[in-house]
C-alpha cells in the first residue's frame, strides 16, 4: 500500500499563528476529508487542521479497500508518521468508523511516541467492551441497506437520487461500516494513556448513552463523556457545538 502522506493527510488548513498542534481528523463510514473543511474558520488558530483519506474516495477511488484493523492501523500511523505528525504535538477526532480508527491510531501513537498525543476524540461510537448492535447492516441487501443508512440521517437526499454517485459510494461506505460493526476491543480491556473525550448523540439509536459509557475507562487521566443534542450524525448537525468542544480542550491540552 502507498504511503503518500499528501495522498493520505490532506491539510484543510494550517495553523495561522505559531503552531501548538496538529489536529487529525477521521470520517464516519464512506466520507471523506471534505467533512472537516467547514472546521477550518471556527478551529483555534494555533491548531492545524488534517484529515485521513483512505482509499475508495477522491484521488484514491481506484484503491482496494482495507478489510482488517491490522493493516489499516499499521498503514495509517505510517502516513502519520511520514507526514511527521507523531513526532511533535497532535490531538485525534474522529466520528463512528472513524472514532474507532482514531481510538486505534492513538493508542499505537502513544505508545511509539510516549506524550506527544495530547488527547484522541471519539465521537457517535460504541466503546470497545459494548456489542455491537445487531442485525450486521454491512450485511443487508443493497436496498435494505440504505433504507437503514438512510433512517440513521447517513445519506443527503440528493447521493440518493444520484444511481451513479451511488454505485461508487455505498461500497466504500459498506466496506468501512462491515470493519465498525466487526470491531471490538483488541487490547484486553487494558486502558490507553491518552486522554479520551467521548461524544455521543443524545438521540443516536445506536451508539446513545448505553453504548459509551464504557469510554472513559479506556482511556488516560481527563478522559470524559459528553451528551451531545442529536442523533448519530450530530457531528453535522451540530457541528458548531463539537468544534466548540474540541478546541475548548485542545486549548486547555496545548
Amino acid at each position: 500500500m502507498r504511503l503518500d502522506s499528501d495522498t493520505w493527510l490532506p491539510l484543510i488548513r494550517p495553523a495561522s499563528e505559531p503552531r501548538r498542534l496538529r489536529l487529525v481528523c477521521f470520517p464516519y463510514a464512506g466520507g471523506s476529508p471534505d467533512l472537516f473543511r467547514t472546521w477550518a474558520a471556527p478551529l483555534d488558530p494555533g491548531t492545524e487542521l488534517l484529515a485521513v483519506r483512505l482509499p475508495g474516495r477522491g484521488p484514491r477511488l481506484r484503491e482496494p479497500l482495507y478489510d482488517d484493523w491490522g493493516p489499516l492501523v499499521a498503514d495509517t500511523c505510517g502516513a502519520l508518521a511520514a507526514a511527521g505528525v507523531l513526532a511533535e504535538p497532535h490531538a485525534f477526532f474522529g466520528h463512528s468508523f472513524g472514532a474507532r480508527l482514531a481510538y486505534e491510531v492513538a493508542r499505537r501513537a502513544a505508545a511509539d511516541h510516549p506524550g506527544m498525543t495530547r488527547r484522541v476524540f471519539v465521537s457517535g461510537c460504541r466503546s470497545p467492551d459494548h456489542p455491537q448492535h445487531l442485525p450486521y447492516l454491512h450485511t443487508l441487501p443493497h436496498d435494505t441497506y440504505l433504507d437503514s443508512v438512510r433512517a440513521m440521517g447517513g445519506l443527503p437526499a440528493e447521493l440518493l437520487a444520484n444511481r451513479a454517485m451511488l454505485r461508487l459510494f455505498v461500497p466504500t461506505m459498506r466496506g468501512d461500516m462491515r470493519l465498525a460493526e466487526l470491531w471490538g476491543d483488541m487490547h484486553g480491556g487494558s486502558p490507553s494513556t491518552v486522554p479520551i473525550t467521548a461524544m455521543y448523540g443524545r438521540d443516536d439509536p445506536v451508539d446513545g448513552r448505553a453504548a459509551t459509557l464504557g469510554w472513559p475507562r479506556y482511556g488516560g487521566p481527563g478522559s470524559e463523556l459528553l451528551e451531545m443534542p442529536g442523533g448519530h450524525f450530530f457531528l453535522d448537525t451540530h457541528r458548531e457545538l463539537v468544534v466548540k468542544t474540541v478546541n475548548a480542550r485542545l486549548v486547555n491540552d496545548g
